[in-house]
């Protein structure tokens, strides 16, 4: 899924991007309100985030543009703001959610899975991720969960991308190389440590013992497996 982030301070846009593309979502990204609806149009998002106070066009003006052309996308609002009737007009222009400024990580993640789920359940049945099992978890790649008994585990864009790889080639081994080229994206740069980190943390969360996991096997000097 891909992601417009449109906002002028460039710490902050960084600093979305850098949540976004941790949590598995492409990122484009503007500085101004004219070049966010540019993009919009060319790269045809599956979520906007966009600071209110922008140059040029502000993000009410931009969601409003975005409104008129498709009114399923979501929008989240971004503004240093916090004044009630900021939250309002902005729900009233179609947003569908509103961050305020400072935000911590784990605000615009929740919020962010929040939106997918939504936009998700706009899709076509045909064309939604079918869930499936993978050891004793039931994973629900459209709900960004897992279950497992009355348990339920969130999981990010990503983690939804690692186990549906793993469940689709049980049995084999899945090389480094196939788990960048599918779970980061071809332009990404490997870094063995990224991917053994982002499987241990996900080990942590969905494997009874993460020291001798059952779901995410470890094959040295090649890459994961997942027997069933």
């Amino acid at each position: 899924m891909k992601i417009l982030v449109a906002e002028d301070d460039g710490h902050t846009r960084a600093g979305l991007q850098a949540i976004f593309e941790a949590e598995g979502y492409q990122v484009v990204t503007a500085s101004d309100g004219r070049s966010a609806l540019e993009l919009f149009t060319r790269e045809q998002p599956d979520c906007v985030c966009l600071d209110i106070m922008m140059p040029g066009l502000s993000g009410y003006d931009v969601c409003r543009e975005i409104r008129r052309h498709d009114p399923s996308v979501p929008v989240i609002l971004i503004s240093a703001k916090s004044e009630e009737i900021d939250t309002v007009v902005g729900l009233e222009l179609g947003a569908d959610d509103f961050i305020v400024k400072p935000f911590g990580v784990k605000e615009v993640v929740a919020r962010i899975r929040a939106v997918t789920r939504r936009r998700v359940a706009t899709f076509a049945p045909s064309a939604r991720p079918t869930p499936f099992r993978i050891g004793d978890l039931d994973v629900s790649p459209s709900e960004l969960r897992a279950r497992r008994g009355g348990d339920t585990i969130e999981l990010s864009l990503r983690d939804v991308k690692i186990l549906t790889l793993l469940h689709e080639q049980k049995g084999s081994v899945v090389s480094r190389d196939k788990f960048f080229n599918r779970c980061w994206g071809l332009d990404h740069v490997p870094n063995s440590r990224t991917l053994d980190q982002h499987i241990a943390q996900l080990r942590k969360r969905i494997e009874v013992n993460a020291a001798s996991p059952s779901i995410i096997l470890t094959v040295h000097g090649v890459g994961y497996r997942y027997d069933g």
